[in-house]
C-alpha cells in the first residue's frame, strides 16, 4: 500500500504539508492497533481518498482529514485505562492538534471530530465524513483481527465500504 501512495503524485501533493510537519511526524513512533499511528492514518487517508475520487466527492478534504483523524500526541506511555478512555476522547484531541498545526477547513474538521461516531457523539455532517468514518471502521477492524490470522483482501474492503455507503443514502 505504501508503494502505491508513493507513486500517487496527486495524493502526495495534497498532503505534502502534513507529511513535512515536525509534530505530525511524531505519530510514526506511537503504536496503534499493532502498527504505527502514522501507518494507520495513511491507510485511512489513502483508501478514503481513492473511494472519494471514484464517487466524485471532495477527495482533497478527505485525504487531509483522513490523514489527521488520529493526530494527537498522547502515546505509548499511557496506561491501559488511559488508552481505553482515549478511545472516547481522542477525536477532540486530534481536532485541536490539527487546528494548532494546520489551516483546515470545516469539512476536514468534521472528518476528524466525527470519525469515531457513534462511540464519540459527534455526528458526521457530510458524506465525506461518513466515508472516512466507515473506512476507519473497516481498516481498524482488519488491524485488530490481524493477530488472529484473519485476512481481508483489498477488494473486500472496498466492497464493504461501498455497501455501507449505499445503506446510508
Amino acid at each position: 500500500m505504501l508503494y502505491t501512495v508513493k507513486k500517487d503524485k496527486e495524493y502526495k501533493k495534497i498532503v505534502k504539508d502534513i507529511f513535512r510537519n515536525v509534530e505530525f511526524k511524531k505519530i510514526y513512533n506511537i503504536e496503534h492497533h499493532g502498527i504505527s499511528r502514522m501507518e494507520h492514518s495513511i491507510k485511512i487517508s489513502y483508501y478514503s481518498y481513492r473511494i472519494a475520487k471514484k464517487l466524485k466527492m471532495d477527495y482533497v478534504s478527505v485525504a487531509r482529514g483522513g490523514l489527521l483523524h488520529d493526530f494527537f500526541l498522547d502515546g505509548d506511555e499511557r496506561n491501559t485505562k488511559r488508552k481505553f478512555l482515549d478511545t472516547f476522547t481522542h477525536p477532540k484531541k486530534a481536532l485541536n492538534t490539527s487546528m494548532n498545526n494546520f489551516d483546515i477547513n470545516d469539512l476536514e474538521k468534521d472528518i476528524i471530530v466525527s470519525h469515531m461516531f457513534p462511540i464519540y457523539l459527534a455526528i458526521p455532517k457530510y458524506k465525506e465524513s461518513v466515508l472516512v468514518n466507515l473506512v476507519d471502521k473497516v481498516v481498524g477492524f482488519k488491524e485488530l483481527v490481524r493477530g488472529f490470522g484473519c485476512k481481508f483482501n483489498y477488494r473486500f474492503k472496498y466492497t464493504y465500504v461501498f455497501m455501507l455507503l449505499l445503506m446510508t443514502r
